[in-house]
């Protein structure tokens, strides 16, 4: 009894030291996680079971002016590190600002496709958009995923990220409907960004678990299905595509479509010409159901306008618990109610 009491309080120091080590590395830059293989033969390799790798500016530094010999380097670099690696990456970050969208990378998500990364994040900040390999539709331990100047092509077998619960995708490339699969095959999926994207104009959005909405770019309409638990929304439309036009005569307004199926929205940032968006097709007095849990408002407004002031204004009827608002308006950068002079329309409020 005495001797099995004793394994097991090796065993429970053995655990603790190593999940000590494994913070401390985790904690340092990638190059100095290495650098400790120095210390002595018993930390030598300890940094090759690190679950997370980052290859960025700070973790990797490449003294050289040639862009060609900073490619080879970076690419050595990496290639050694996947190489020594033994056990499983959770976490895969590769955002280093002299890296473009080179076939090495192809190679990487390959070899990252077969293990069990949780979360792949990947920035390409030279060159043209990166073909994303077909590798990279079968990361099905995913959790979140982020993708910066990127062009994405899912094959046709493709059938989502099952387990994805946070996707960002910035300056990005992809089709209509590679979009909307992409979106409703991922039935976790809780936070979605989208910034700067072309390809697809209609954000067609089915997400039964989404809470959390930040777009900016240009579209010409927005679609939400089944979002009955989406609470803090932020939309920029950034160029006003004059989505008044194609509105057919007798249809609803998007004030009252958009709002349809946002039953829980909590906290709403609109920007730029998207109140211009919600003013076609007619505004109401009110909302026909109130956002009773909404308390944070941002809207930007152009009070020369006289379709986005009586937006704004049934935004505010119909928000009856509203503590927190915010004005953007082109005479002031921000005002609130009571200070702006601008604002002698809220005596119809």
């Amino acid at each position: 009894m005495i001797q099995q009491a004793l394994t097991l309080v090796q065993s429970s120091c053995l655990i603790r030291y190593k999940h000590i080590i494994d913070n401390i590395l985790s904690s340092l830059p990638l190059r100095d996680a290495v650098r400790t293989s120095i210390l002595s033969s018993k930390w030598r390799f300890k940094w090759v079971t690190l679950p997370h790798l980052v290859f960025e500016n700070q973790s990797v530094l490449i003294s050289a002016q040639d862009q060609t010999i900073i490619k080879n380097k970076l690419v050595s670099v990496i290639d050694h590190v996947l190489l020594l690696h033994t056990g499983p990456i959770y976490r895969f970050k590769l955002s280093h600002r002299d890296l473009q969208g080179v076939s090495d990378v192809d190679r990487w998500i390959l070899f990252l496709s077969r293990g069990f990364v949780k979360e792949f994040i990947l920035e390409i900040w030279k060159g043209h958009r990166y073909k994303l390999p077909s590798s990279m539709y079968s990361f099905q331990k995913l959790i979140h995923l982020e993708l910066f100047n990127c062009l994405l092509k899912p094959p046709y077998t493709f059938n989502g990220f099952k387990s994805l619960k946070s996707l960002d995708l910035q300056h990005i490339t992809m089709d209509q409907g590679a979009f909307e699969d992409m979106v409703s095959n991922c039935p976790l999926l809780e936070r979605l960004t989208l910034m700067n994207f072309d390809g697809f104009t209609h954000l067609k959005i089915h997400a039964p678990n989404l809470v959390f909405f930040d777009v900016g770019g240009v579209f010409e309409e927005v679609d939400f299905h089944d979002t009955i638990n989406l609470a803090i929304v932020s939309i920029g439309l950034y160029s006003n595509t004059g989505s008044d036009r194609n509105m057919a005569f007798g249809c609803t307004g998007n004030l009252i479509k958009f709002f349809a199926n946002l039953p829980r929205i909590q906290r709403l940032e609109v920007q730029n010409f998207f109140l211009k968006y919600l003013a076609a097709g007619g505004v109401p007095v009110k909302l026909p159901t109130p956002c009773i849990v909404l308390t944070f408002l941002s809207i930007r407004v152009n009070f020369n306008d006289m379709e986005e002031d009586l937006a704004a204004l049934c935004l505010l009827r119909s928000c009856p618990n509203l503590q927190e608002l915010e004005l953007f308006v082109s005479s002031c950068i921000l005002c609130t109610v009571a200070t702006c002079p601008c604002f002698s329309l809220m005596e119809c409020f």
